[in-house]
């Protein structure tokens, strides 16, 4: 069983990002997209015009100072490797926590495992799709969609 890691949010958040579970380097290096591979970190900084941090703290207030909420949709499952069509034994995570306590305009999900979860959990809430970041999606990638995210910010 492998777990995520806590949410990154404040009371000034205005747009939620879903991952759906973070990869093995992830893991192992203790934050959110942290394979060297993956696009979520430069994305992020196209969407906001500022460079990213280099370091786990500087992310995190990096974030906060721009608005963004950033966790997972799984809380636990159990998965061999990194890709989402792996996972099983899915325990969605609360989200509620942010969006009780944030002032949340929108919640896009990284990726088709993260949004199908996130439907199928909160029927009753939108959610916007957006292309997986991951290294697995380098075929079907398209920067330009992230970019929607600006409008909420």
């Amino acid at each position: 069983m492998i777990y995520s890691f806590d949410p990154i949010y404040n009371k000034d958040s205005r747009v939620l990002i879903l991952g759906s579970m973070a990869s093995v380097k992830s893991l192992e290096m203790g934050f959110y997209y942290m394979h060297p591979r993956n696009r979520f970190w430069s994305t992020i900084a196209k969407v906001v015009g500022s460079p990213v941090p280099e370091d786990i703290e500087g992310k995190k207030k990096w974030l906060l100072d721009n608005h963004i909420a950033l966790m997972d949709i799984i809380y636990s499952c159990n998965r061999k490797g990194s890709l989402d069509s792996d996972i099983t034994d899915v325990t969605p995570n609360d989200i509620e926590q942010v969006l009780n306590t944030a002032n949340i305009k929108a919640i896009f999900c990284n990726g088709r495992k993260s949004y199908n979860t996130a439907v199928k959990t909160y029927p009753n809430l939108t959610f916007h799709y957006l292309p997986s970041t991951s290294p697995a999606n380098a075929g079907k990638w398209n920067e330009e969609e992230w970019l929607r995210i600006r409008e909420y910010l």
